[in-house]
């Protein structure tokens, strides 16, 4: 916006300025045309006066002499026996002008070549013809000066007109980019970001509108929240009396088949609880540092791996990595996996964590030495439902990461790419125990 204020001020500044500069320099050139016939129709009227009284006497040409060749016109007289004193004038008696003057008419002549004077002198032996000459560029004296001038005034009010409006131009965008840059922060999940309510009117308004419309998204992701979390917790109950109910059922395989379903709807629930748990502010994009969040981590699950006599190693990058992932859901995808390997490989099966970062991505691997994933990749590892690494890539993929799982007959692995954050705002620390 800026931009076009100082752009469509500068078109009208430079029309305004172009409709006086324009008739001010040909009023400066007609007046420097006006200045030099005049002074060439002094002359020529002053060496009339001399010629009147003179023409007589046999010096007359020695006393013209100095009139004659101390003006800037040049000066010519035909005296009435056709003598031509002063300056040249070629074939004088056949000129038009000359015949033109000699018949008693005073008068002047503006052409290409200059400008001319004539002025004829009544003498006893006839008519005597005065001319004075004065060339163009004497006409154009200090004329391309003037309208260099005037040209450098004309840019000079044009310059300050445009950063005048400029001027007026960021006075009103700078609250508009205030209003946007609200937008962006509550774009990137700070929704206790308000546009400060300054400016023109209609930018007035805008920013209340916005202020308004980040009051009620706050409101409804509140109410959001607050009916999943009763929902998930009514849940708990009914599932609580379906598990003790299949424990019932005498057949065997029917109440294997039961409690594993229960399972899976249990996972279900606690998957809904945890997502109305979460801080509201995590419900949009935001970053961490992923080596505190995993040496936060590590440290959690260290000593239950000591009590199962479990190695567990961690290589983890010194300084910080921030990817574009909150700390609430990289924490949860590290739990997701490192519990996987607790909950499904025998007690003593090493395990390890490690990250690097290349710049614009890191790479998260946890891995264990235990059986590894089974031959069909549609079917779960043995002893889970499989909902864990579904959350897990879920999570992943919604940051644009991706996240892998070793071939089956090897060592289980599970490699994660994430992209490295584009800002460097401080990180949120987990909450978790």
């Amino acid at each position: 916006m800026r931009r076009q204020v100082s752009v469509l001020m500068a078109v009208i500044s430079t029309a305004i300025v172009a409709s006086f500069v324009i008739p001010l320099m040909l009023l400066v050139r007609t007046l420097a045309e006006d200045r030099g016939m005049a002074v060439a129709s002094q002359q020529a009227n002053t060496v009339a006066v001399l010629v009147s009284s003179l023409h007589e006497d046999a010096r007359v040409a020695d006393l013209l002499e100095p009139s004659l060749t101390d003006s800037p016109a040049a000066t010519s007289v035909v005296l009435a026996d056709g003598t031509v004193l002063g300056s040249p004038w070629p074939d004088a008696t056949e000129d038009p002008a000359y015949q033109r003057a000699q018949q008693g008419e005073a008068f002047s002549v503006r052409d290409a070549d200059g400008g001319r004077v004539y002025v004829p002198v009544v003498v006893d032996g006839g008519v005597a013809v005065t001319r004075a000459t004065i060339t163009g560029a004497q006409l154009a004296e200090g004329v391309p000066l003037a309208w260099a001038s005037i040209v450098a005034l004309g840019l000079v009010l044009s310059g300050v007109a445009v950063f005048v409006a400029a001027q007026v131009g960021r006075g009103v965008s700078r609250p508009l980019l205030a209003v946007a840059n609200t937008a962006h922060r509550l774009r990137e999940g700070d929704l206790a970001a308000r546009a400060p309510l300054a400016g023109p009117p209609e930018t007035v308004e805008l920013g209340s509108a916005l202020n308004g419309l980040a009051d009620r998204i706050e409101q409804l992701l509140a109410a959001e929240r607050d009916n999943v979390r009763g929902l998930a917790h009514r849940l708990r109950t009914p599932v609580t009396a379906l598990r003790l109910e299949a424990e019932q059922v005498d057949d065997a395989q029917t109440r294997t088949d039961l409690a594993e379903l229960v399972g899976q709807l249990q996972e279900a629930i606690d998957e809904v609880v945890r997502e109305a748990r979460r801080p509201l502010r995590e419900d949009l994009p935001g970053s961490c540092d992923a080596v505190a969040v995993l040496a936060g981590r590590v440290d959690w699950w260290r000593p239950l791996a000591e009590d199962q006599d479990r190695v567990f190693d961690a290589a983890l990058p010194t300084g910080s990595l921030r990817v574009g992932l909150s700390a609430l859901e990289l924490g949860d995808v590290v739990d997701i996996c490192i519990d996987n390997v607790f909950a499904h490989t025998p007690e003593g099966t090493g395990l390890g964590v490690s990250l690097a970062g290349s710049g614009t991505a890191a790479t998260l691997v946890v891995r264990d030495a235990g059986p590894g994933f089974p031959a069909q990749r549609s079917e779960p590892r043995p002893g889970t439902s499989g909902m864990g690494l579904t959350i897990a890539r879920r999570l992943v993929e919604h940051a644009h990461g991706s996240l892998t799982t070793s071939a089956p007959g090897e060592p289980a692995e599970v490699r994660i790419e994430l992209p490295a954050a584009a800002s460097q705002e401080p990180h949120r620390h987990s909450s978790r125990p």
